[in-house]
């Protein structure tokens, strides 16, 4: 999210807001609003209280779809669209009130990079809307309803394909692999081979 994340705070600059970056819940400061985008901890009560409002951006449509990597475990699933939702931070993990909702649309040929500037793309708008109609946003919260689910956190583990299985029956599982940090990979003969994928129209350019 770090370049998305400037660009963000570049636009709230320039109105005249008075920012504040950080990347550990310890340094969050005291404010009106603390936007926890891309944040892979739990954040305590204690410093929840820091700040008059505590926003979180989630690839779900809650409280479907709790808990970690919802985006990459829809595309999984073969979704064509990602419902993300900002939401106020609570003590229990991706429970409070919801602000705003919007959605990814997917054509369904999305590497990584492209499903995280899509990702990026509808947080930020997210982000600006909610900024833009406070206080009068707060009128619009709602409950979280329905039965809610939980998606696990990801390990490299998840990463592996199966050579008996093709590249059709597989390739939503290469669109989500990270080249770099966690490709895909799988067994063959006591060895183990990493496959990496990348479109041939970002390659020439």
């Amino acid at each position: 999210m770090t370049p998305w994340i400037s660009q963000l705070l570049a636009e709230w600059a320039i109105v005249g807001h008075q920012i504040s970056w950080v990347h550990t819940p310890s340094e969050i400061p005291k404010g009106d609003f603390c936007f926890m985008l891309s944040c892979g901890e739990i954040v305590k009560p204690t410093i929840l209280r820091r700040n008059s409002h505590n926003l979180v951006v989630h690839a779900s449509k809650l409280p479907k779809g709790k808990g970690w990597s919802p985006l990459s475990w829809q595309v999984l699933e073969g979704a064509k669209e990602i419902p993300v939702t900002l939401f106020e931070a609570a003590e229990n993990v991706d429970s409070g009130l919801i602000y705003l909702q919007n959605k990814i649309e997917l054509s369904g040929d999305e590497l990584v990079d492209e499903l995280r500037e899509k990702q990026a793309t509808v947080t930020n708008d997210l982000c600006e809307k909610f900024i833009d109609r406070y206080p009068k946003i707060l009128e619009d919260a709602q409950k979280q309803s329905g039965n809610p689910s939980f998606y696990p956190k990801r390990t490299a583990v998840d990463s592996m394909l199966n050579p008996q299985k093709s590249i059709a029956e597989q390739f939503n599982l290469l669109r989500i692999a990270d080249n770099q940090h966690y490709p895909a990979y799988f067994d063959w003969m006591g060895k183990r081979y990493l496959l990496k994928i990348e479109k041939e129209s970002a390659k020439q350019s």
